[in-house]
């Protein structure tokens, strides 16, 4: 059995190079065993603790036919054919971080009634939630909010706008710069995984009990 290893320079070097076809079969080579080692640790992590079967889904990056892509990950959801349209888990990784994270994004069809969800429990969910945490409300972009800057006022922003904007996402847990993460040994990050989806599983069992992820 493989053992992870931790990513590294070359990982994240892999989005500096020109064009679709050579950046793919970096990614192929050097990252995406990587991530399949994460999806088999963390798919197996995950569904005990959530009581219910999560499957890994990798990135093949399979529609682009001209522009290379800016960002890889594993996500893992409880729908074996794929997780886009359901609330999901992912560990992935830009050029300049790692990301750790819980959420929706805009094809998911349970969002507005997790907008709702986030909405009417604003006040305690941002009292729990990690200052060290952020928030991400476009999943293409590397911008993000520090969970320590959002109140529960921006909170309930941020599920209105899933109740009501068509394109509207939202995606939170943790952001490793690049330097960190080049630090961090394989053992280490995955310990920083667990603790994180630690953390975003009870918005994931609150929204399962409220029968939004079917």
């Amino acid at each position: 059995m493989s053992v992870f290893s931790g990513f590294d320079e070359a990982d994240f070097e892999v989005f500096s190079i020109p064009g679709l076809d050579s950046r793919m079969n970096a990614l192929k080579a050097r990252t995406r065993p990587k991530l399949e080692e994460l999806g088999r640790h963390f798919s197996a992590f995950l569904s005990p603790r959530v009581q219910e079967q999560m499957y890994a889904h990798v990135a093949k990056h399979a529609r682009r036919t001209v522009n290379p892509p800016d960002d890889t990950w594993v996500a893992f959801s409880a729908n074996a054919r794929g997780y886009k349209q359901h609330p999901h888990f992912q560990i992935g990784l830009w050029s300049t971080h790692v990301f750790i994270t819980f959420g929706y994004i805009y094809e998911a069809t349970g969002k507005a009634a997790y907008g709702a969800y986030l909405e009417r429990l604003a006040e305690d969910i941002v009292k729990w939630m990690p200052d060290d945490f952020v928030y991400i409300p476009d999943h293409t972009s590397r911008e993000c909010v520090p969970s320590s800057e959002v109140s529960a006022g921006e909170l309930r922003t941020f599920g209105q706008r899933l109740q009501t904007y068509k394109g509207a996402e939202l995606l939170v847990g943790r952001r490793i710069e690049r330097d960190d993460a080049v630090r961090m040994s394989g053992q280490a990050l995955i310990d920083t995984a667990e603790q994180t989806f630690e953390a975003l599983i009870p918005l994931y069992r609150e929204a399962t009990v409220s029968g939004q992820v079917r």
